[in-house]
C-alpha cells in the first residue's frame, strides 16, 4: 500500500514538472521576440481611454510582440489592475512581452530629450513660436491661452523635454523653475519694500531697455525715481508688447490706449512684458542710485544718461542721428 502510494505521488510529481515545464515553455514562446521586429524604430501612441487590448493589438500589428494574450497578462500583473501610462513609447531594439509590459506599466518611454532654450525677456508668443520649431506636434495656440497669465513668471532657461511634451506640463516645469529660482531671493524683495509683482513688471521693462549688463541697475534705478516722482515712465519697451511690432513704432502707437501705456498713464504696466531673467531682476532689486532722469540707447549701442531734459535732446541729437 505505501509502495503503491509513493508511486502515485512520483507520478503526480513528474506530472505537475511536466505540466510545468510545458507552461514554461508555452510562456517563453509566446513572450519570444517577434522575428519580424522592425528594423527602424517605432512610434507607439498610447491615449488616456486606450484600453490594454487595443495596445497590445497595436503592438501586435507593428511586430513588437508576438502574443497579445501574453501581453495583457503581464501587464494586469504589474499594474495590479491599474492599467498601464498614457504617452508616446519608441521601440528600437528587440525586447520581449514582458519587457514591453513593464516599460508600459512604469512609463518608461525610451524617447530623446529634447535641448530647447528659452532666452531673457521672452514673451508667451515668442516662447510658443520656439517650442513650435522644437518639438513637431506643439499646441503652441494652447500654449499660449494657458501662459498668458504667467508672463514673467515663466524661468527663461535651458530645457529638455520629450518630443511629446504637453503645454501644460511646459508650463508646470518653466513655473516652478521661477520658484525655485527666486526662492534665494526673497529677503532681498522683502527688504526693498516692493511687491515680488511689481519687482517682475520693472524687470521685464528693465530686461527690454537695458542690453548691457552693467546698465540694468541704473535704468531699473532711474524708473524707480520716476514712479517715485510721480512721473510717467514713458518707455517704449511696452509698445513692441502690445503692437507685434520688431522694431520702431510710430506717433500713433503713443496713443493706444492700453494699459500698458506708460506715456498715456503713470505707474506700472497692468503685468509683466516679458520673462525676465535672474540677473534683471536681482538689479531691479537692487538698483544703482543716481540723479539722472533720462536714458538712451546710441546707434552706437552704448547707453547714454541725463540729469535734465536739455541734456536728453543734446544726447538725442548727438548720438540717435
Amino acid at each position: 500500500m505505501r509502495i503503491r502510494t509513493l508511486r502515485n505521488l512520483r507520478k503526480y510529481v513528474w506530472a505537475s514538472l511536466a505540466c510545468a515545464f510545458v507552461v514554461f515553455a508555452v510562456v517563453v514562446w509566446l513572450g519570444r521576440v517577434p522575428k519580424d521586429f522592425p528594423k527602424e524604430p517605432v512610434d507607439i501612441h498610447v491615449g488616456r481611454d486606450s484600453s490594454i487590448s487595443s495596445i497590445g493589438q497595436e503592438l501586435f500589428d507593428e511586430h513588437i510582440i508576438s502574443s497579445q494574450f501574453l501581453f495583457k497578462v503581464a501587464s494586469t500583473l504589474y499594474s495590479k489592475g491599474r492599467g498601464v501610462w498614457a504617452g508616446d513609447y519608441r521601440f528600437s531594439t528587440p525586447e520581449n512581452v514582458w519587457v514591453v509590459a513593464y516599460r508600459l506599466v512604469h512609463g518608461h518611454q525610451n524617447l530623446p530629450k529634447i535641448r530647447i532654450t528659452i532666452p531673457e525677456g521672452t514673451n508667451v508668443y515668442d516662447m510658443a513660436y520656439i517650442y513650435l520649431t522644437e518639438l513637431p506636434h506643439f499646441n503652441a495656440a494652447r500654449f499660449v491661452s494657458l501662459a498668458y497669465k504667467y508672463e514673467g513668471y515663466l524661468f527663461p532657461d535651458t530645457y529638455y523635454f520629450l518630443s511629446n511634451v504637453t503645454p501644460e506640463e511646459i508650463i508646470k516645469k518653466m513655473r516652478a523653475t521661477f520658484n525655485e529660482r527666486i526662492a534665494p531671493l526673497e529677503e532681498d524683495i522683502q527688504k526693498s519694500g516692493k511687491s515680488l509683482k511689481d519687482i517682475v513688471i520693472m524687470a521685464s521693462i528693465v530686461e527690454k531697455e537695458a542690453y548691457p549688463d552693467e546698465s540694468r541697475r541704473i535704468i531699473a534705478g532711474i524708473l524707480w525715481d520716476r514712479l517715485e516722482d510721480g512721473m510717467k515712465l514713458q518707455v517704449d519697451a511696452p509698445f513692441y508688447y502690445v503692437t507685434g511690432k520688431r522694431g520702431g513704432f510710430t506717433l500713433n502707437d503713443l496713443k493706444i490706449d492700453s494699459p500698458y501705456n506708460t506715456y498715456l498713464y503713470k505707474g506700472l504696466p497692468v503685468a509683466p512684458i516679458s520673462n525676465p531673467g535672474l540677473k534683471a531682476i536681482a538689479d531691479t532689486i537692487n538698483p544703482t542710485k543716481t540723479n539722472y532722469v533720462y536714458y538712451l540707447t546710441g546707434k552706437d549701442g552704448e547707453m547714454r544718461y541725463a540729469v535734465t531734459f536739455d541734456e536728453h535732446i543734446e544726447n538725442k541729437n548727438t548720438y540717435l542721428r
